[in-house]
């Protein structure tokens, strides 16, 4: 198999994976605010109200506005999630509640490195292959990668609501090719998810592999 120019990675359930779940994390902060709800419960909730939201991309909006409307996106998911369970009115100011949780997510702290992916990206850099990130995620990428000690291996990072598209849209791979000059066909992409990463990255024509960390301990 030809080498790669470029492999590209997705980023959350690809190189990092939330400690425990969602729903712990966001039980253990709203027990902060005095509200007690079951994390497991939060956690059904939140993967309803996540799979149920449009694509986090904001054709709109203009560039100093994306921010704003990443904070935005990711709080009608927390109030979804909330309101699914009726605890909404235990919450006796929820904008600080989310506030705290939003920048939460934006440290190392919520997030685990897979074990391979040290050596990977460490082996990769050895032989010359230039790597990026592709993700759906939001601007936090940026502060978490660099807070776990990956971001200085990649040479680009390339998010949804900067791209204003998100995989499996073709466009959000191409706006990543363009970053290093390189054809579809001189990168491979890998991901978790069957349709975003695998499918996604094909239909590109990029080389897609698919990793399954559905059975990996954490």
């Amino acid at each position: 198999m030809e080498r790669p120019q470029v492999i590209f990675l997705d980023a959350v359930g690809t190189i990092i994976g939330v400690k425990g779940s969602v729903g712990e994390v966001y039980s253990q902060i709203a027990q902060e605010f005095g509200v007690t709800i079951s994390a497991d419960i939060l956690n059904t909730k939140f993967i309803h109200s996540f799979k149920a939201a449009p694509p986090p991309i904001f054709p709109d909006a203009d560039n100093q506005d994306i921010l704003q409307c990443e904070f935005d996106w990711w709080q009608k998911i927390a109030i979804n999630t909330f309101e699914s369970v009726g605890a909404m009115q235990e919450f006796s100011d929820f904008p600080a509640f989310f506030s705290e949780l939003y920048i939460h997510f934006g440290t190392a702290e919520p997030w685990f490195v897979y074990p391979d992916v040290l050596p990977a990206l460490a082996n990769w850099r050895r032989l010359g292959i230039e790597l990026g990130v592709v993700s759906n995620f939001d601007s936090r990428i940026y502060s978490v990668l660099q807070s776990l000690g990956l971001r200085d291996f990649f040479t680009s990072i390339t998010i949804s609501t900067q791209a204003r598209a998100a995989k499996p849209d073709p466009q959000i791979f191409a706006v990543a090719l363009e970053k290093h000059n390189c054809p579809p066909t001189a990168a491979w992409h890998i991901g978790d998810s069957v349709k975003e990463d695998y499918q996604g990255a094909k239909a590109a024509g990029l080389r897609g592999i698919w990793i399954n960390r559905q059975q990996e301990g954490k």
